[in-house]
């Protein structure tokens, strides 16, 4: 789709327009590019904020919750004023207020088997962004794009670690080649019983948007084939090289999952996760 720049819209995104790497036709190609992200808290919040400033033209919101007061501490896209707002809603009028050039677009339900399909099929999104802070989500995201074969960037943060990873249908491993299951329900403590750094978010949901920003323009590198960990208390960044399995039950040669399924929730613990290379 052929955009018409404005001079607000010139001078808005100037700093993207004077890289080689992006100039007036990446530009273009944010204006007409479609992310979802799935959650809208410590991971999604910078991410959404981000993308919605480069310009990315159409970005998805998906979350069932409400803003608490304990959301804060991280959750940057929501405020005081935003408490017992629906998140979704919190979100939209964030990035509006940062770039009314955005058309957000609200998706106010808990990702299900029956529902994430349509979800990604509405607009027919580019690239999804797995925000979301358990166990069951993250599988299901991951399997819904192996099956639409939509690339997605996944992370996960809790106490002072993150990671994160891109799956791009026919470049690397997917999700499940790494963590093969979902562990089971209550086995591993959640960032509300174990607690997470407020500053976690801001650091592995700006790589998730990278990529996403990566991905459309076609420039750069993905952490295809690759888990990106952080540890903040050492300042320490390793990446890990992961190999696609050939039998995977979602992603391989001969899968096994055709259908989407539900999962008991139980939430992501990050520790030890890449060193394991199996359900943190």
């Amino acid at each position: 789709m052929s955009v018409n720049f404005t001079n607000e819209m010139m001078e808005r995104y100037s700093r993207h327009i004077i890289l080689k790497e992006v100039g007036v036709k990446g530009q273009i190609k944010l204006l007409n590019a479609k992310v979802l992200v799935v959650g809208t808290g410590g991971l999604g919040s910078p991410a959404a904020m981000y993308l919605g400033a480069a310009g990315v033209g159409t970005i998805g919101l998906v979350d069932f919750d409400q803003v608490d007061l304990s959301n804060l501490q991280r959750q940057i896209i929501h405020q005081t004023k935003d408490v017992g707002k629906p998140k979704v809603q919190s979100g939209k009028e964030t990035i509006h207020a940062i770039n009314p050039d955005v058309n957000v677009v609200t998706y106010n339900e808990w990702i299900r088997a029956d529902n994430i399909l349509d979800i990604i099929k509405d607009r027919d999104y580019d690239f999804i962004l797995d925000c979301t802070d358990n166990f069951p989500s993250k599988f299901l995201i991951n399997d819904a794009c192996v099956i639409t074969k939509k690339p997605f960037s996944h992370a996960g943060i809790i106490r002072f670690q993150g990671q994160t990873m891109t799956y791009v249908p026919g470049q690397g491993p997917c999700y499940r080649c790494v963590f093969q299951n979902p562990p089971p329900p209550d086995a591993v403590p959640t960032c509300r019983q174990a607690g997470v750094l407020g500053v976690m978010g801001g650091v592995i949901g700006t790589l998730q948007a990278s990529e996403a920003l990566k991905y459309i323009l076609g420039v750069g590198g993905l952490l295809t084939g690759a888990l990106l960990t952080y540890d903040a208390l050492r300042m320490e960044f390793r990446k890990i090289k992961l190999g696609k399995v050939e039998n995977c039950a979602v992603c391989g040669k001969h899968p096994t999952i055709t259908r989407l399924t539900d999962y008991g929730q139980a939430p992501c613990d990050l520790k030890g996760a890449a060193e394991r290379q199996k359900p943190c």
